[in-house]
């Protein structure tokens, strides 16, 4: 496994011997606070590198398995475990005041027309493209915006919302709710009737 410290020197600061390679790589953080911070990195390296403190899932070829984590502490590549996602919807993460979700809409498919009355949600979508609408009443979604690759979707509690896949593969997104807005363990493996 590399070495990801942010100064060379690093290297041999006579530090506890504990997980000394699993080290975020910060470079975003020039104080030294930041300098050795640990991690549980979800996809491994190396499919037998164990480490138990923390859960983490037995990745392989760098595959996670795809379940509700929560409520303990958590780090993964929301990237790779979102184009991962075959499923309508997997929870990946249920806390007490926040959840996330992992959701793949077919070709031509929508997430569906729905409002969440006390709910924030947060969608971004990792691979695709979509339509997205919004509105304070179903029959008046006057807000429409197009949205692809990187773009975030924020939807405040109390909005009509919709998202479609006008794209020629699986739309990948991840949404995060607070408070948690499905039971603990959700995975539909294909969208749910209305």
């Amino acid at each position: 496994m590399p070495n990801n410290r942010l100064y060379p020197e690093d290297d041999n600061t006579g530090a506890s011997s504990n997980n000394l390679d699993c080290t975020y790589d910060n470079w975003d953080f020039a104080s030294s606070y930041f300098r050795n911070v640990p991690y549980n990195d979800v996809f491994d390296e190396n499919e037998n590198d164990f480490r138990a403190d923390l859960p983490q899932a037995s990745m392989g070829v760098k595959q996670m398995e795809l379940k509700d984590y929560g409520p303990l502490p958590l780090v993964v590549n929301i990237d790779k475990a979102t184009k991962q996602n075959t499923s309508f919807r997997t929870a990946l993460w249920t806390g007490g005041h926040l959840q996330v979700t992992l959701m793949s809409i077919n070709v031509g498919d929508d997430i569906g027309l729905e409002i969440h009355p006390d709910t924030d949600q947060f969608i971004r979508i990792e691979d695709g493209q979509g339509i997205v609408r919004m509105g304070r009443s179903k029959d008046n979604l006057d807000f429409q915006a197009n949205a692809s690759d990187d773009f975030a979707i924020m939807i405040p509690a109390g909005t009509w919302h919709n998202i479609i896949n006008t794209g020629n593969k699986p739309l990948k997104v991840y949404s995060i709710y607070a408070p948690p807005h499905h039971p603990r363990g959700t995975v539909h493996v294909t969208k749910p009737t209305e």
